[in-house]
């Protein structure tokens, strides 16, 4: 079998990298990703990103999105109002060492994200942070040794613009760890973008593209590299609790040989038709993607 189809079963927005998703029920394509993904991003006083990888309170931060403004809201603080499209100084920050342009929010969110985020869980002062936001103008591109010289472009995502996971293979995570007699997890530790279904478990790492006809025309995702995963899904996202369980477990069965060894869950994806220049197509929960598989 060469192609297929699957539904949309979810559709997901980080604003703030690192912090809580926004489930959507449908979403923009840019040539940065969804619109809104990883436009923001808190970094520590030498401009370096700060993740939920030491500081896991960040999964507490719940962000929402308005016309015209990004609301935050955490446990214990007052709402942190910013709007959409101000900013203010311009600074250099640095994602897994990479320099990139960006634009300081400001004194109110800095305090704000340094009073919640002050230190690490085991009481260490971590210094003052700033939240800055993504330059439009910088061009931040993925690896072309996955994207086969394909220039696609981010934002402050970890490397790539889109993050494709499938509902089965997180149903054969959990039934991994209820034999095991842990509870179940849900998807928001693995922070994908596009949840697809009708497809089996862990069907996404054999998948060359996802396409459907959009009001604009053909839209067509590739998905290029599987998703190497480091702690964070260890992260309780109601609670920000560690537990080495959920890594633990995809040690025993999700080592990928594309990665040497390293564990994956989900697949990085990239637009290659129907999206940038003028076109921002949509996409929709429960809507029916064609798939392609590799020969």
């Amino acid at each position: 079998m060469t192609h297929a189809q699957a539904s949309v079963e979810q559709l997901w927005v980080y604003p703030v990298k690192s912090c809580a998703g926004i489930s959507m029920p449908s979403a923009t394509l840019t040539d940065l990703g969804l619109l809104h993904d990883r436009c923001w991003m808190v970094v520590d006083a030498q401009g370096d990103m700060v993740s939920q990888r030491d500081l896991p309170q960040m999964a507490l931060i719940e962000p929402s999105l308005r016309t015209s403004e990004v609301r935050l809201r955490a446990p214990g603080m007052l709402a942190l109002h910013l709007a959409l499209y101000e900013v203010q100084e311009a600074v250099q920050v640095h994602v897994w060492g990479q320099a990139v342009s960006a634009f300081d929010m400001g004194d109110v969110a800095a305090q704000w994200f340094s009073d919640f985020l002050g230190q690490t869980p085991q009481g260490k002062a971590i210094g003052p942070l700033r939240l800055v936001r993504f330059d439009p103008d910088h061009v931040r591109t993925s690896d072309r040794q996955w994207t086969a010289g394909v220039s696609a472009k981010n934002q402050f995502s970890d490397g790539f613009p889109y993050l494709v996971c499938s509902q089965s293979s997180l149903e054969g995570l959990n039934q991994r760890l209820a034999k095991q007699g842990h509870a179940a997890v849900d998807l928001r530790r693995f922070r994908p973008n596009i949840v697809l279904s009708g497809i089996p478990a862990h069907d996404e790492d054999h998948i060359l593209s996802l396409s459907w006809q959009s009001d604009e025309g053909l839209v067509v995702l590739k998905l290029v590299k599987p998703c190497p995963r480091c702690p964070m899904p260890n992260v309780d996202p109601d609670t920000a609790v560690v537990n080495p369980l959920v890594g633990d477990v995809l040690q025993i069965y999700r080592q990928d040989q594309r990665l040497a060894g390293a564990v994956s869950f989900g697949m990085n994806a990239i637009a290659t038709e129907g999206v940038g220049t003028e076109m921002e197509p949509q996409l929709r929960v429960g809507q029916v993607l064609d798939i392609q598989y590799h020969l």
